[in-house]
């Protein structure tokens, strides 16, 4: 078995043990309220955001919900989240442009997406990653990170690494994705990570899989 392959195996083998059926944690309640959800958490905490929007998806469901709001009064709503003015301004813009263009029906193309207001290319994938057949994987800093522990990204930061590495293409993605992030949470974030709780790494290291 090629190192690479062994490593891969190592990964996946570890993540299906440890979350079989990874669900997203991000609240939600449609497609729209999912959409809106994503675009929250951008430079926020998940923990945060879902807080705010069990409370704020008992108001809004659908785009015409919100633009019965003012700009001010979903800034009330989200005020404890980050870059909540700007962020208010792209969910009423957001709301507005697919009444008017898309008969308030989020379209499932990436391109059409990343136009909308406040959608970004992350967002979009994300999205699409739970609402598509179609293969999306999201490269957020948690995956990000992941890649770069495991030795499967030389990727600087995020930006760098756009997609990901072509030897998780024939995995189940959303899956996959799901699995990643909620391994990077608990046994390897960004802050106080302490390799010897880093399941993963600590049988990467353990079968001479990395060169760092």
């Amino acid at each position: 078995m090629l190192e690479i392959e062994k490593k891969i195996k190592i990964i996946t083998d570890t993540l299906n043990f440890i979350y079989p059926n990874p669900i997203s944690s991000l609240y939600y309640t449609n497609e729209f309220t999912l959409l809106i959800a994503i675009l929250l958490t951008s430079r926020s905490q998940e923990k945060k955001v879902n807080q705010i929007t069990k409370l704020l998806f008992k108001k809004i469901q659908k785009p015409q919900d919100i633009i019965q709001l003012s700009v001010i009064n979903i800034q009330n709503h989200i005020k404890h989240i980050g870059l909540y003015n700007r962020k208010s301004k792209n969910i009423y813009d957001l709301s507005i442009t697919l009444i008017k263009k898309y008969d308030g029906i989020i379209p499932k193309n990436i391109f059409e997406l990343e136009s909308l207001p406040g959608v970004g290319h992350k967002t979009a994938s994300v999205f699409l990653s739970h609402v598509s057949k179609e293969p999306v994987f999201p490269i957020d800093t948690h995956i990000h990170r992941m890649m770069f522990r495991w030795e499967l990204s030389n990727g600087k930061n995020v930006r760098k690494q756009k997609k990901m590495p072509n030897v998780f293409f024939e995995k189940k993605l959303e899956k996959l994705h799901l699995q990643i992030i909620s391994y990077g949470k608990k046994y390897s974030p960004s802050r106080g990570w302490n390799p010897k709780n880093d399941i993963i790494y600590q049988k990467l290291v353990n079968n001479n899989l990395l060169k760092r």
